[in-house]
């Protein structure tokens, strides 16, 4: 998955507010806070929050980067007419990965706001998008496909991050009201669209894809760009974290209130769409030999691009998290950190992923592990599916102590140029 801003960016100056995300506990105040002040414990939980469910999701991405590359990326496990139980149930739950992270982009672009001023703001997303954007087209292209001729690039999750970033710089200084109808919009809407095909734009065509139809360009001879993550339903979820922003400035009962009561209110919307089986998904689900198969068929919901169905799915249960976030597990530490260095995260693992399956790769397939698969990118080693789980374990705990000891250096630092990642 996957990075927006991070946890530091939408935290008040103070020490209460970094002694609790660098070490996942909440400091007993020094002294009782003035009668007027915004209570101190709210503002810290707030934030503790935001962290711990990215670093969730960045933990599950993870699981999802080491089966593509320890456990073969040939593979189809959402096939129905193929896979197995445990490699769907491998990929499925990665679906929360991307949705989750682009809605808390958003809402720490409103929290960033309210901490520096919409002028800020403004020049954050512009920057931090079009950093991002070009960071997808070098360094991230690199990692997964490490190809300097640049005969195959993919446009994933770092580019669509991105492009929303500077589409929310543009309505920034719009009403909320206005971003969060913006939002609704191109979520509930987009899917009226899946009828209207690329081809029908002639030359055209590849704006299309950019937008909405995930396909692929062909830029010169021996020059393809896919296109996965087409920008118009993640605009959206962007725009609607925006307008989640005010109930992080609530106090913590209301603010759970109003979690749960958005969350239900998107698991059941999405049970009751998806049983309609008209709207919502251009994939309907389907009867299937055996009722489990069935009730996978219930939930294979299309994520490129994300379908109306596919983001209730996916961020009901999400804001649910949000809402009952777990105050003093232990795990809560590991995940925190995680989630205030995302895009160091993301980086370091795509790096680790990958070139600790080369020996792997090389050994079983010898060159040919390394020309492109027909998906498009790099080619991996086919592997037992719990070789994957191995690698997922091992490679969070390597990168652990190193993304804790720079969540320390930029608590520490306050550089702005820390911030960025």
């Amino acid at each position: 998955m996957s990075t927006g801003l991070s946890g530091e960016q939408s935290l008040d100056a103070s020490g209460f507010e970094e002694a609790t995300l660098v070490t996942g506990t909440v400091p007993r105040p020094a002294a009782a806070a003035p009668p007027l002040a915004r209570p101190r414990v709210a503002v810290a939980a707030r934030d503790h929050a935001i962290d711990w469910l990215r670093g969730l999701v960045m933990v599950l991405m993870v699981l999802d980067h080491a089966r593509d590359f320890w456990f073969g990326l040939r593979e189809k496990p959402l096939d129905l007419a193929t896979t197995t139980v445990p490699l769907f149930a491998t990929r499925w739950v990665t679906h929360f990965c991307a949705p989750t992270f682009v809605l808390l982009a958003g809402v720490s672009a409103y929290l960033y706001g309210r901490k520096h001023g919409s002028a800020a703001r403004t020049r954050f997303l512009l920057t931090r998008g079009l950093l991002l954007v070009v960071l997808e087209l070098t360094v991230i292209r690199m990692l997964w496909i490490p190809d300097p001729f640049y005969r195959f690039t993919l446009l994933q999750v770092i580019w669509v991050l991105g492009w929303s970033m500077v589409v929310l710089a543009a309505l920034s200084r719009a009403p909320s009201t206005v971003i969060v109808v913006f939002g609704a919009v191109l979520v509930l809407g987009h899917n009226a669209l899946d009828s209207v095909k690329a081809e029908s734009f002639g030359a055209w065509a590849p704006l299309w894809n950019l937008l909405h139809e995930r396909g692929t360009l062909t830029l010169a001879p021996g020059r393809v760009v896919a296109v996965s993550y087409p920008l118009v339903p993640w605009v959206g979820v962007m725009a609607l974290g925006y307008g989640l922003g005010p109930l992080f400035e609530m106090e913590s009962s209301r603010r759970r209130a109003w979690l749960v009561r958005l969350g239900v209110a998107a698991v059941a919307a999405f049970v009751l769409l998806r049983a309609l089986n008209v709207y919502g998904d251009p994939k309907p689900w389907s009867m299937q030999s055996t009722p489990l198969f069935t009730a996978l068929s219930f939930i294979n919901c299309e994520k490129y691009p994300p379908s109306l169905a596919f983001l209730l799915m996916t961020l009901g249960p999400a804001l649910l998290l949000l809402a009952y976030v777990p105050e003093r597990l232990r795990a809560s530490r590991f995940l925190l950190v995680f989630g205030q260095v995302p895009l160091l995260f993301y980086a370091l693992h795509l790096l680790l992923l990958r070139y600790s399956a080369v020996p792997v790769a090389w050994m079983r397939h010898g060159a040919s592990a390394f020309r492109p698969p027909p998906s498009g990118t790099a080619g991996s080693p086919e592997l037992p599916l719990v070789y994957a789980f191995v690698a997922w374990v091992v490679a969070l705990m390597v990168l652990y102590p190193l993304c804790r000891r720079y969540a320390r250096l930029k608590a520490a630092k306050k550089s702005p140029w820390l911030s960025y990642l």
